[in-house]
């Protein structure tokens, strides 16, 4: 499968704060790649040098097989690119600020009016586009970003956690919309986020962490890593039921807060005997496939939310 993002060694550093620190990794033709991390974690970072808004430090990146530090302009034309924060003119309407990036990329007029009629009816905006965006909510500016991005038929699409700060139900229709798009479109999505839910639509994903790449891999081999299903148990006395369950079976077992945690093979077969052992002195026992969150835990020893805190003060330190 032929790569459309080639990334090789890459470092971006601030003063003395290095904020990418030698990432490598390939990005395949037609691929969702997620881009995984707490804020902070150099995310947006990366995806500003692949897009020629910031100079790498050291290292290489290509996309469609041109370098990025001697081809910007060029690569620019390839790519779209969806913004954390709205970069809309909200004093022009929807139109306008479609039709005004169009210009920016030369489009013919008649292509133009194409795009905008056929994608603002996919992502169902079509009817609120002579609306000014002052008056657009978070949801709709997002589509009609995603319109935009899409507009000059790019052959790869960035989007940079483009469902922050959204309501659960909106996030889930801007996926349906980014699915629809890239399944019509056939290009190539690199996607960040911190949200676990969202990398588990990637095909494969890369899980960065204080600026480094600590994994990658297709999502289930991510999961793999963990070496089966999750049981959480709480007992009358953790203590003595790790004893009992250390002698009774060969598994992985850890204290997480107040329960015990086990990692087996075929989890549902596993629950009859652990209760026969531990009789009933068994207060809660659940079962649980591994998730994106327990990958991130299990690989960098903290949950999201504890790294995004960490990496908040490195944001802060970047920013003086």
């Amino acid at each position: 499968m032929k790569a459309v993002i080639e990334v090789e060694n890459l470092v971006k550093d601030y003063g003395d704060l290095r904020a990418v620190n030698g990432i490598s990794f390939e990005v395949n033709e037609g691929e969702i790649f997620g881009f995984l991390g707490p804020n902070g974690a150099g995310k947006t970072t990366t995806i500003k040098m692949l897009c020629g808004l910031l100079d790498p430090t050291a290292g290489k990146a290509r996309i469609a097989e041109m370098d990025v530090r001697t081809h910007p302009m060029e690569i620019r034309k390839q790519i779209g690119l969806v913004f954390q924060t709205s970069s809309l003119d909200d004093r022009l309407t929807g139109r306008e600020n479609l039709s005004f990036h169009s210009r920016l990329y030369n489009l013919p007029r008649k292509t133009e009016e194409e795009r905008i009629t056929e994608l603002s009816e996919r992502v169902g905006l079509s009817d609120r586009l002579d609306e000014r965006a002052n008056n657009y909510s978070g949801g709709m500016k997002r589509r009609l970003e995603l319109i935009r991005g899409m507009l000059h038929h790019p052959h790869v699409l960035f989007l940079d956690e483009p469902t922050l700060g959204l309501d659960p139900q909106t996030r889930s229709y801007i996926w349906d919309y980014i699915q629809e798009l890239k399944n019509r479109e056939e290009i190539s999505i690199f996607l960040t986020t911190h949200y676990m839910d969202e990398v588990e639509l990637a095909n494969r994903a890369a899980i960065i962490d204080e600026g480094e790449i600590i994994s990658l891999d297709s999502v289930e081999g991510l999961k793999d890593q963990l070496g089966g299903d999750l049981i959480f148990l709480d007992t009358e006395d953790n203590e003595r039921a790790l004893e009992k369950l250390e002698a009774e079976f060969n598994i992985k077992i850890e204290h997480v807060d107040s329960r015990l945690k086990l990692t087996v093979e075929k989890g549902e077969q596993l629950i009859p005997q652990l209760t026969q052992v531990l009789s009933d002195s068994i207060k809660s026992i659940n079962l649980h496939e591994p998730t994106m969150d327990d990958v991130f835990l299990h690989l960098t020893g903290k949950e999201i939310r504890e790294a995004e805190a960490e990496d908040n003060s490195m944001e802060k330190r970047m920013m003086h």
